[in-house]
């Protein structure tokens, strides 16, 4: 597994690169910010570690230009800790935020649970009809009339619990333990944002309504 490292504080790459070393990855250490793309092109990473505050463009900016040609898991490392930094960067692409100063084993924690849902986890594919919409949980595609979007894999899972329950409401609890194996490593919103981000989707191809939430308990899809 490669592991790309964007951070522009030499003795955090320095130091966080050794241990994912250490740990067994392989890891790449950008050290010219000017355009990481060219080195992310170069070594297809597995998985991105983004600072937020670089010097030029930040990492916000680079997370949506990554977006715009894959789907490669990305962890903000920041010591940008507010709320709104961690739900921005969420909802342009990010998979999770770590506010420095980070504790190295929760951060190695979330890498872990993060590589093992994007590339160990096995999905049948086929394609789930509900609602008058198509999701074929194999290329991650939702149809709905003549319109298609691409989904994220955490936004895949998401979908997958809620076609597979038919109308009825899947528990908060059900969906976290089936994107992140358990909520001990992920932030109170990390589920909400991506609701909000997958529902932003939705409602592009004429789906707004189509997710409802059943206050205090969890989420399901509009009755047929």
């Amino acid at each position: 597994m490669i592991i790309l490292m964007i951070e522009d504080d030499r003795t955090i790459r320095e130091y966080l690169g050794q241990e994912l070393e250490n740990w067994g990855y392989e890891v790449v250490l950008e050290e010219n910010f000017a355009n990481p793309l060219k080195l992310f092109n170069e070594t297809s990473p597995d998985l991105v570690l983004l600072d937020v505050v670089l010097p030029g463009r930040n990492g916000f900016f680079w997370c949506q230009e990554i977006r715009k040609i894959s789907e490669v898991p990305i962890i903000f490392i920041s010591s940008k800790n507010q709320p709104m930094d961690m739900v921005t960067g969420m909802q342009l692409g990010g998979d999770d935020y770590i506010t420095k100063p980070f504790d190295l084993y929760v951060t190695r924690a979330k890498i872990d649970a993060i590589l093992r849902r994007t590339y160990g986890m096995t999905m049948s594919g086929g394609s789930i009809s509900y609602g008058g919409a198509d999701f074929d949980s194999g290329s991650g595609i939702l149809t709905y009339g003549e319109r298609s979007i691409e989904l994220t894999r955490t936004e895949m899972m998401i979908l997958s619990e809620l076609f597979t329950a038919r109308g009825g409401i899947v528990s908060r609890r059900s969906i976290i333990e089936r994107c992140w194996q358990g909520e001990d490593f992920i932030d109170d919103n990390t589920l909400a944002v991506n609701m909000t981000r997958l529902r932003k989707k939705l409602r592009d191809i004429g789906l707004g309504d189509f997710i409802i939430t059943k206050k205090g308990v969890g989420y399901g899809l509009k009755k047929e």
